[in-house]
């Protein structure tokens, strides 16, 4: 990152009255074959408002307000995920980090396989490049390293940044990614159980070693699946097969793994949405999601919420208020 001569000298009161709007797409990792390398953004929103207060003897250190999703459920203190990527942003830039004041409107479901911990990570990392802005300027290498930092790998925080489809890989000198545009037929659909999963438990599932036929078979999905994002959709439902990590958790989320086996039996190019338990149809057309659907309201035995959703091709915003 490049900081300005002012940046040594950065306090509370450079800051006060910076304000700044942040949006962060939610994203479905893996995508089937392709773990902790593949993802995509989805065009469902937290929206966050962060502003440095103007200095005053009896201002809070800190204020969190959170609407919606994680409403009195998540910490209002240090602990919060965007305030501790905001603070890592800081200790980076080598810049004191000021009292804040957060709001932040979530709707991107909680331990559903959909991001939500990697979009609050990508929020706290690019409000603080907006709150920096003019003293610190941040790469979009440098963005990824400093979210991969607090998320462990970049499959989920890679599309919050960057939107669209990306590969992404890691390097000996930090996360790397290419981004690429997804074909306009693509049409994902989301469908979200009432029940939550661990991503820690789903990878603790995950065995250290597979047969290198597995290995293999995943690799020509791989491959496949990006031609078939970007170019050719009739070929997603081949293109989604996996060897490598559903089967491994399917005991952890038996409902997902029997609606996954209904949907691809009728032709759906279904797969667990990141660590699980929601469910990504990525479907060629919307007649397909339309017919998705009614599978599922058929089969289900418990209740889903079906989120027929656009991609993401702009991936986190942060404007100045």
């Amino acid at each position: 990152m490049t900081a300005t001569a002012a940046a040594q000298h950065t306090d509370a009161s450079t800051l006060a009255g910076r304000r700044v709007l942040v949006k962060v797409p939610a994203t479905s990792a893996n995508l089937g074959p392709g773990f902790d390398t593949l993802g995509l953004a989805l065009a469902r929103y937290d929206e966050l408002e962060v502003s440095v207060p103007d200095a005053s003897a009896d201002a809070p250190g800190l204020e969190i307000e959170v609407h919606g999703v994680g409403e009195g459920e998540v910490p209002l203190d240090e602990r919060h995920l965007v305030v501790r990527a905001i603070a890592h942003t800081f200790a980076r830039a080598g810049v004191p980090m000021p009292a804040l004041k957060l709001v932040a409107h979530n709707v991107i479901p909680h331990g559903r396989g959909l991001g939500s911990s990697g979009a609050a990570i990508v929020a706290g990392v690019v409000a603080a490049k907006g709150l920096l802005e003019g003293i610190v300027d941040f790469s979009a290498d440098e963005l990824l390293d400093l979210a991969t930092e607090l998320e462990g790998h970049p499959d989920n925080v890679a599309p919050a940044l960057f939107g669209g489809l990306t590969i992404a890989w890691v390097t000996p000198e930090g996360p790397r990614h290419k981004k690429l545009m997804v074909h306009r037929g693509v049409s994902p659909l989301v469908l979200v159980p009432e029940h939550e999963m661990s991503t820690a438990l789903a990878r603790s599932l995950q065995p250290e070693s597979v047969p290198h036929e597995d290995a293999v078979f995943n690799v020509s999905r791989s491959a496949l699946l990006v031609a078939a994002l970007i170019q050719s959709p009739e070929l997603l439902f081949q293109a989604t097969e996996d060897k490598l990590h559903q089967h491994y958790r399917a005991a952890a989320m038996p409902e997902t793994d029997r609606l996954i086996r209904v949907l691809r039996e009728a032709g759906h190019p279904a797969v667990v949405s990141g660590a699980g338990p929601s469910i990504l149809v990525l479907a060629s057309d919307p007649s397909e999601r339309a017919a998705a659907i009614a599978i599922v309201e058929a089969s289900a035995d418990t209740a889903w919420q079906a989120l027929p959703l656009a991609v993401d091709f702009k991936g986190a915003t942060v404007q100045s208020a």
